[in-house]
């Protein structure tokens, strides 16, 4: 430490209380700022055809598509104001923002991935409902039940993640051991709680309906094929076949990208640490946490049909044109 030159340090006025960090070779640098640059510039593109689409097909009112507007509004929000943020801190070894941006980013980060996951299972309980229990789905699932749940969903992340990040708020300074740094420890009780309400207890529920949904598309499936195979065999078994396949894919996808973008970064809670955004690994983790949002407009976007004709309207500016909200895209 004692031999690094003045130049090293965040503050070299301050030099016995000035964090000294290692610069990255500039090849290094560029590519991960071209990289991560590209991650966000992606991410907010996706979000916004999804927020520009429902918002102005008339079509697309349904109650459905209004938890995947405020799905795509909290992954939009993640690529404009924590991903860039994020990208700095990555790359660069001091913190330079101050100590009020210290507190604000991670709560805003923590508060949109928390509304992002509930937003994720709102959109379960729904595709449940209408699988299920479909006879009962236009009464049980309303446009005005599903904004208040959605006004819920924002509210509690809000309240929630302010109180699990409240004295890092009031003194983002705190577990700071020289100037240029930002560190926000979370302990183990609070991570514990975290872990059960931003990760066990939604990783449940999206499962076990999900299974459920799985369960009764396979059965319908095979119902429909015994029905009909007396007229025309053949081609019933392959549609049957396919119809199966297409279920077990769309489950697995949601699981998988689920748990393989949470699970690295609440290991720390789940081997009873601390989390901290001092360890080496959280860059990773947290980026891949972040990476979420771009895949969320993939995974529940782009599976329909009419999003790509959407965004045929988008790119070729028909959606200038008067009238254009009432266009046929379903």
């Amino acid at each position: 430490m004692d031999g690094l030159e003045g130049a090293d340090l965040c503050y070299p006025q301050l030099p016995n209380s000035s964090c000294r960090g290692l610069m990255r070779p500039p090849s290094e640098a560029v590519l991960l700022h071209t990289l991560l640059s590209f991650i966000t510039v992606l991410t907010v593109a996706l979000n916004l055809l999804v927020i520009i689409s429902i918002s102005h097909f008339r079509q697309l009112h349904t109650p459905t598509n209004l938890l995947l507007l405020s799905l795509a509004t909290s992954d939009l929000l993640v690529g404009l104001l924590v991903m860039p943020v994020e990208t700095v801190r990555f790359i660069e070894t001091c913190w330079l923002l101050g100590d009020l941006m210290c507190g604000l980013s991670y709560i805003i980060g923590f508060t949109l991935t928390s509304a992002s996951v509930g937003n994720m299972v709102l959109i379960s309980i729904d595709r449940y409902v209408a699988i299920c229990h479909p006879l009962q789905y236009p009464n049980k699932i309303t446009r005005s039940r599903v904004e208040v749940s959605v006004c819920l969903c924002w509210a509690c992340s809000i309240l929630y993640n302010g109180l699990i990040l409240k004295d890092h708020l009031r003194q983002p300074d705190r577990h700071n051991s020289c100037y240029g740094e930002c560190v926000v420890v979370i302990n183990y009780v609070s991570g514990t709680v975290d872990l059960v309400f931003t990760f066990i207890g939604p990783c449940s529920v999206i499962l076990v309906l999900y299974m459920r949904v799985f369960i009764v598309a396979v059965s319908q499936a095979r119902a429909m094929r015994s029905h009909i195979t007396v007229v025309a065999a053949g081609t019933v078994t392959v549609t049957a076949k396919k119809s199966e396949k297409k279920a077990a894919r769309t489950l697995g996808i949601v699981i998988m990208v689920f748990l393989m973008t949470f699970c690295p970064y609440y290991y720390p809670s789940l081997a009873g640490q601390d989390m901290s955004n001092d360890a080496s690994s959280w860059a990773i983790v947290s980026w891949l946490l972040y990476f979420n949002s771009c895949l969320n407009p993939l995974i529940y976007a782009f599976f329909y049909p009419w999003f790509r004709k959407a965004i045929k309207f988008i790119v070729t500016l028909k959606i200038l044109k008067q009238d254009s909200s009432q266009a046929n895209i379903l």
